[in-house]
Protein backbone atom coordinates (compact mmCIF):
# COMPACT_ATOMS: atom_id res chain seq x y z
CA UNK A 1 0.00 0.00 0.00
CA UNK A 2 2.59 2.55 0.55
CA UNK A 3 4.42 1.34 -2.58
CA UNK A 4 1.02 2.61 -3.92
CA UNK A 5 0.77 6.15 -2.29
CA UNK A 6 3.93 6.81 -2.95
CA UNK A 7 3.60 6.16 -6.78
CA UNK A 8 0.41 8.53 -6.32
CA UNK A 9 2.19 11.06 -4.91
CA UNK A 10 4.92 11.05 -7.61
CA UNK A 11 2.11 11.08 -10.29
CA UNK A 12 0.82 14.63 -8.07
CA UNK A 13 4.27 15.89 -8.56
CA UNK A 14 3.99 15.73 -12.04
CA UNK A 15 0.71 16.68 -12.74
CA UNK A 16 1.74 20.03 -10.54
CA UNK A 17 5.00 21.17 -11.55
CA UNK A 18 5.01 19.69 -14.83
CA UNK A 19 1.87 21.31 -16.10
CA UNK A 20 1.60 22.81 -19.34
CA UNK A 21 2.90 26.77 -19.81
CA UNK A 22 5.20 26.31 -16.24
CA UNK A 23 8.50 25.78 -17.85
CA UNK A 24 7.53 29.12 -19.84
CA UNK A 25 6.66 31.20 -16.44
CA UNK A 26 9.42 29.84 -15.02
CA UNK A 27 12.09 30.51 -17.23
CA UNK A 28 10.85 34.31 -17.35
CA UNK A 29 11.24 33.98 -13.61
CA UNK A 30 14.89 33.44 -14.00
CA UNK A 31 15.88 35.02 -16.86
CA UNK A 32 17.41 38.19 -15.02
CA UNK A 33 19.43 35.73 -12.73
CA UNK A 34 20.45 33.14 -15.34
CA UNK A 35 22.86 33.43 -18.16
CA UNK A 36 24.09 31.00 -20.86
CA UNK A 37 27.28 29.53 -19.25
CA UNK A 38 26.51 29.82 -15.59
CA UNK A 39 26.61 27.62 -12.86
CA UNK A 40 22.97 26.81 -10.91
CA UNK A 41 22.64 24.86 -7.71
CA UNK A 42 18.77 23.78 -7.11
CA UNK A 43 18.59 22.67 -3.75
CA UNK A 44 15.56 20.93 -3.10
CA UNK A 45 15.24 20.06 -7.44
CA UNK A 46 12.58 17.69 -6.37
CA UNK A 47 10.99 16.11 -10.04
CA UNK A 48 13.75 19.13 -11.30
CA UNK A 49 10.94 21.21 -13.32
CA UNK A 50 13.48 24.31 -11.85
CA UNK A 51 16.28 22.33 -13.07
CA UNK A 52 14.99 22.48 -16.17
CA UNK A 53 14.17 25.81 -16.47
CA UNK A 54 17.57 26.49 -15.62
CA UNK A 55 19.08 24.43 -18.09
CA UNK A 56 16.45 26.01 -21.17
CA UNK A 57 17.94 29.04 -20.10
CA UNK A 58 21.79 28.03 -20.66
CA UNK A 59 23.14 27.26 -17.33
CA UNK A 60 24.72 24.30 -15.79
CA UNK A 61 22.90 22.90 -13.25
CA UNK A 62 23.70 21.04 -9.87
CA UNK A 63 20.17 19.36 -9.19
CA UNK A 64 20.40 18.69 -5.34
CA UNK A 65 17.73 15.60 -4.37
CA UNK A 66 17.75 13.45 -1.22
CA UNK A 67 14.82 11.30 -1.22
CA UNK A 68 15.44 7.71 -2.36
CA UNK A 69 12.46 7.48 -4.33
CA UNK A 70 12.68 10.34 -6.37
CA UNK A 71 16.29 10.48 -7.19
CA UNK A 72 15.19 7.67 -9.65
CA UNK A 73 13.04 9.71 -11.07
CA UNK A 74 14.54 12.90 -11.55
CA UNK A 75 17.20 11.08 -13.08
CA UNK A 76 14.98 10.17 -15.65
CA UNK A 77 13.72 13.39 -16.14
CA UNK A 78 16.30 15.64 -15.86
CA UNK A 79 19.71 13.53 -15.53
CA UNK A 80 20.71 13.23 -19.34
CA UNK A 81 20.65 16.64 -20.21
CA UNK A 82 24.14 17.74 -20.72
CA UNK A 83 25.53 20.02 -18.16
CA UNK A 84 23.51 18.75 -15.87
CA UNK A 85 24.29 16.79 -12.30
CA UNK A 86 22.42 15.00 -9.65
CA UNK A 87 23.42 14.94 -6.33
CA UNK A 88 21.63 12.35 -4.10
CA UNK A 89 22.56 14.23 -1.20
CA UNK A 90 20.32 16.67 1.94
CA UNK A 91 22.42 20.03 2.29
CA UNK A 92 23.08 21.10 5.93
CA UNK A 93 25.45 23.35 8.04
CA UNK A 94 27.76 20.63 8.27
CA UNK A 95 28.32 17.35 6.21
CA UNK A 96 27.28 14.00 8.20
CA UNK A 97 23.89 11.96 8.22
CA UNK A 98 20.54 12.67 8.87
CA UNK A 99 17.37 11.46 9.31
CA UNK A 100 14.62 12.60 6.48
CA UNK A 101 10.96 12.84 7.49
CA UNK A 102 9.08 11.82 4.01
CA UNK A 103 5.48 12.22 2.94
CA UNK A 104 3.85 9.57 0.55
CA UNK A 105 1.24 11.39 -0.87
CA UNK A 106 2.80 14.61 -1.05
CA UNK A 107 6.65 13.72 -1.43
CA UNK A 108 7.37 17.66 -2.46
CA UNK A 109 7.28 18.22 1.17
CA UNK A 110 10.10 15.82 2.73
CA UNK A 111 12.41 17.64 5.52
CA UNK A 112 15.55 16.93 7.92
CA UNK A 113 14.07 19.61 9.86
CA UNK A 114 12.84 17.35 13.40
CA UNK A 115 10.89 20.06 14.53
CA UNK A 116 9.37 21.31 11.22
CA UNK A 117 6.66 18.98 10.42
CA UNK A 118 4.78 18.80 14.12
CA UNK A 119 5.21 22.71 13.66
CA UNK A 120 4.17 23.86 10.21
CA UNK A 121 0.69 21.61 10.72
CA UNK A 122 0.08 23.29 13.47
CA UNK A 123 0.62 26.75 12.46
CA UNK A 124 -0.04 26.39 9.32
CA UNK A 125 -3.49 25.60 7.97
CA UNK A 126 -2.91 24.58 4.18
CA UNK A 127 -0.66 21.72 5.99
CA UNK A 128 -2.97 20.67 8.15
CA UNK A 129 -3.93 17.02 6.09
CA UNK A 130 -0.18 16.22 5.48
CA UNK A 131 1.49 13.38 7.01
CA UNK A 132 5.04 12.22 6.95
CA UNK A 133 4.31 8.90 6.92
CA UNK A 134 8.30 7.41 6.00
CA UNK A 135 11.75 8.04 6.87
CA UNK A 136 15.23 7.44 5.61
CA UNK A 137 18.15 7.97 6.61
CA UNK A 138 20.45 10.27 3.93
CA UNK A 139 23.70 11.37 3.57
CA UNK A 140 24.41 15.50 4.33
CA UNK A 141 27.02 17.50 2.27
CA UNK A 142 26.96 21.73 2.63
CA UNK A 143 26.74 24.23 0.30
CA UNK A 144 30.38 25.05 0.98
CA UNK A 145 31.37 21.53 -0.46
CA UNK A 146 29.51 21.57 -3.23
CA UNK A 147 30.90 25.21 -4.31
CA UNK A 148 34.22 23.12 -4.10
CA UNK A 149 33.30 20.49 -5.97
CA UNK A 150 31.69 22.69 -8.86
CA UNK A 151 32.32 25.83 -8.47
CA UNK A 152 30.25 28.94 -7.05
CA UNK A 153 26.93 29.21 -8.46
CA UNK A 154 25.56 32.28 -10.18
CA UNK A 155 22.20 31.66 -8.54
CA UNK A 156 21.25 28.90 -6.22
CA UNK A 157 17.19 28.10 -5.50
CA UNK A 158 17.12 26.42 -1.97
CA UNK A 159 13.43 24.86 -0.77
CA UNK A 160 13.69 22.38 1.54
CA UNK A 161 11.00 22.85 3.84
CA UNK A 162 11.99 24.69 7.32
CA UNK A 163 16.01 23.55 6.59
CA UNK A 164 16.33 26.64 4.48
CA UNK A 165 18.63 28.67 7.26
CA UNK A 166 20.85 25.27 8.41
CA UNK A 167 21.75 24.99 4.97
CA UNK A 168 23.13 28.95 4.73
CA UNK A 169 24.82 27.88 7.66
CA UNK A 170 26.97 25.76 5.65
CA UNK A 171 28.00 28.46 3.25
CA UNK A 172 30.92 30.82 4.43
CA UNK A 173 31.21 32.84 1.75
CA UNK A 174 28.07 35.69 -0.46
CA UNK A 175 26.74 34.38 -3.93
CA UNK A 176 25.52 36.17 -6.79
CA UNK A 177 22.10 35.28 -6.15
CA UNK A 178 19.72 33.02 -4.49
CA UNK A 179 16.11 32.18 -3.64
CA UNK A 180 14.79 30.56 -0.13
CA UNK A 181 11.32 29.21 0.40
CA UNK A 182 9.06 30.80 3.10
CA UNK A 183 5.91 29.37 5.09
CA UNK A 184 3.35 30.97 6.92
CA UNK A 185 4.28 30.16 10.38
CA UNK A 186 7.88 29.77 10.46
CA UNK A 187 8.85 33.35 9.46
CA UNK A 188 11.39 33.28 12.04
CA UNK A 189 13.31 30.59 9.29
CA UNK A 190 12.66 33.38 6.41
CA UNK A 191 14.23 36.02 8.71
CA UNK A 192 17.41 33.79 10.44
CA UNK A 193 18.02 33.02 6.53
CA UNK A 194 18.43 37.43 5.91
CA UNK A 195 20.50 37.72 9.03
CA UNK A 196 22.54 34.65 7.91
CA UNK A 197 22.99 36.51 4.09
CA UNK A 198 23.87 39.58 5.48
CA UNK A 199 26.17 38.54 7.57
CA UNK A 200 27.67 37.22 4.90
CA UNK A 201 27.70 40.44 2.75
CA UNK A 202 25.44 43.14 1.55
CA UNK A 203 22.75 42.18 -0.22
CA UNK A 204 18.90 43.27 -1.33
CA UNK A 205 15.84 41.73 -1.54
CA UNK A 206 12.38 40.77 -3.09
CA UNK A 207 9.59 38.52 -2.51
CA UNK A 208 7.49 36.07 -4.69
CA UNK A 209 4.39 35.10 -3.00
CA UNK A 210 3.30 31.43 -3.77
CA UNK A 211 3.64 30.38 -7.38
CA UNK A 212 3.11 33.89 -8.98
CA UNK A 213 5.84 35.05 -11.03
CA UNK A 214 6.21 38.66 -10.36
CA UNK A 215 7.75 40.42 -7.08
CA UNK A 216 6.01 41.86 -4.58
CA UNK A 217 7.84 44.83 -4.56
CA UNK A 218 8.81 47.00 -7.54
CA UNK A 219 12.18 47.84 -6.06
CA UNK A 220 14.63 45.77 -4.67
CA UNK A 221 14.26 46.45 -0.40
CA UNK A 222 17.07 46.08 2.58
CA UNK A 223 17.10 43.26 4.90
CA UNK A 224 15.38 45.26 7.50
CA UNK A 225 12.38 45.90 5.51
CA UNK A 226 12.07 42.73 4.45
CA UNK A 227 11.96 41.36 8.34
CA UNK A 228 9.33 43.73 8.17
CA UNK A 229 7.16 42.82 5.39
CA UNK A 230 7.00 39.05 7.16
CA UNK A 231 6.75 40.60 10.96
CA UNK A 232 3.54 42.45 9.81
CA UNK A 233 2.34 38.96 7.62
CA UNK A 234 3.99 39.00 4.67
CA UNK A 235 1.40 40.72 2.63
CA UNK A 236 -1.36 37.25 4.02
CA UNK A 237 1.45 35.13 1.88
CA UNK A 238 0.95 31.20 2.60
CA UNK A 239 4.26 30.60 1.01
CA UNK A 240 6.36 31.82 -1.22
CA UNK A 241 10.17 32.51 -2.17
CA UNK A 242 12.57 35.14 -0.79
CA UNK A 243 15.01 36.04 -3.59
CA UNK A 244 18.75 38.15 -2.18
CA UNK A 245 20.96 39.59 -4.66
CA UNK A 246 24.35 40.64 -3.88
CA UNK A 247 23.63 44.73 -3.42
CA UNK A 248 24.86 47.14 -5.84
CA UNK A 249 24.98 50.04 -3.96
CA UNK A 250 26.71 48.72 -1.17
CA UNK A 251 29.46 47.01 -2.57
Amino acid sequence: MSRVRRLAGVVRSLVVYWRPGRQESLRRLYAPFVAPGDLVFDVGAHLGDRTAAFHALGADVIAIEPQPHIVPWLRRIVGGKPGVVIVAEALGRSPGRARLAMSDTTPTLSTISQTWPERIVRENPTFRDVRWDHWAEVSVTTLDALIEAYGAPRFCKIDVEGHEAEVLGGLSHPLDALSVEFVEGAFDVAVACVRRLESLGPYEFNAVIGEQRSFVFPDWIDGAALVEWLADGASGASSGDLYAQRSLTNP
